[in-house]
């Protein structure tokens, strides 16, 4: 880039770090791997097959019969959906929630920045557990909000004790991910529970981004924060519709928040996107509706998956498991080198590709416990029983 570039450069920009995902693509650029050795890329949370025949016929149709498909919508999604949703909510989680109180998005992603958006400014904080989920810290770091990163420790479960030390004049929300984006694990009821009431206390939101949520091993609601009456006026939940449905390509998210809230994330959403794809939202709403014993299936082939991962590690000298749920693992390698560099040279060695705990959190130099260093996440999720064990067996044969 040219030094005039440079000059007109947002510095925010500028000092926010690549995206991790496309950055580890390029190691493999070039690299060729043996026939009986093949890349198995562990790297990205995202369903490679595509949604269900019925799903894309619903989708097909729509394209072909209603003339809607093609048009601006709503802003805040298409009546239908947020319906759709608010009930399922309101029955799977034992609580009350309404259609005005969802909000349809071009993806969680753009869930998370349109509620970010409302709430934080620059100079603001808001507090990030660590390791975080790359994309949250890189929308912070961008509109120049500060992360007040939260460290976990081994066990990856956040303190709120630890988190209301955090708390200053300036911050704004908590964000917490269950089940967890990097780390797998899913935050015990009580905990979230904890983090709802010292964010009413201090008049903070509590962001749960439930992305993973279609995916917990707990059976039934893996929370009770929609039972409270009030629990509009502290909770904002995320939601995507990407992993349950295959729907990645087709960016549809949700947001679940009070009216006041929405009215604000309607102008920044319609700024941005206008309308969230129309077809994306059809489809979503064909598969909540049609797919439900389907979904309930994806669901114990990842639960087996994780179970596999857990076998795999049980059976492996000096590495060790952090934590283990939804579509990741999140472990410690046994190396003297940093874990960018272990995941860089995983590539030629083991024809493995993970992203490094260095993409989830600060180094040790940076004001982090040394965790970032050693640790990696496995995108497990698009790997079966037997791509798993091989996993195993290939890190066990690695010497680094």
């Amino acid at each position: 880039m040219g030094e005039f570039d440079m000059h007109v450069l947002n510095p925010r920009f500028a000092a926010t770090f690549p995206p991790p995902v496309m950055e580890a693509r390029r190691w493999i650029e070039g690299v060729t791997f043996p026939a009986d050795r093949p890349l198995i890329n562990l790297s990205q949370a995202a369903p490679v097959d595509p949604p269900p025949e019925g799903l894309r016929q619903a989708m097909a149709e729509a394209l072909l019969t209603q003339a809607d498909s093609h048009l601006y919508g709503p802003v805040l999604g298409r009546d239908a959906l947020r319906a759709e949703l608010a009930g399922q909510w309101s029955s799977g989680y034992g609580g009350a929630v309404r259609p005005d109180q969802v909000a349809i998005t071009s993806g969680c992603n753009q869930a998370f920045c349109a509620v970010m958006a409302t709430l934080a400014g620059a100079g603001d904080g808001v507090i990030l557990p660590t390791p975080y989920y790359f994309n949250h810290k890189m929308w912070l770091d961008m509109t120049g909000v500060e992360a007040q990163l939260l460290a976990t420790g081994d066990s990856l479960i956040p303190d709120p004790e630890a988190a209301e030390a955090l708390i200053t004049e300036r911050t704004r929300a908590i964000v917490l991910i269950s089940p967890n984006n990097p780390g797998g694990v899913e935050y015990p009821p009580a905990i979230m529970a904890a983090f709802r009431d010292l964010c009413r206390k201090r008049r903070i939101a509590l962001i749960v981004d439930e992305t993973y949520r279609d995916f917990h091993s707990q059976e039934g609601a893996p929370h009770d924060l929609f039972t409270d009456p009030d629990w509009d006026d502290t909770l904002i939940q995320l939601y995507s519709f990407s992993k349950s449905y295959r729907l990645t390509g087709h960016r549809v998210g949700a947001i679940v928040a009070s009216p006041a809230r929405l009215f604000e994330v309607e102008k920044f959403l319609d700024t941005v996107a206008i309308c969230p794809s129309q077809v994306g939202q059809i489809g979503a709403l064909w598969g909540m509706q049609n797919l439900g014993d389907w979904l309930a299936g994806e669901r114990q082939e990842i639960l087996s998956r994780r179970t596999a991962m857990e076998a795999a590690f049980q059976r492996l000298s000096g590495w060790e498991l952090l934590g283990c749920g939804a579509y990741f693992a999140y472990v410690r390698h046994p190396f003297a080198l940093r874990s960018d560099a272990v995941a860089k040279a995983m590539v030629t060695e083991a024809g493995l590709l993970t992203l490094p705990g260095t993409m989830f959190g600060p180094l040790k130099d940076e004001g982090g416990e040394g965790q970032a260093e050693t640790t990696l996440r496995i995108a497990f999720a698009n790997a079966d029983a037997a791509g798993l064990a091989e996993v195993g067996h290939r890190l066990s044969q690695l010497s680094l």
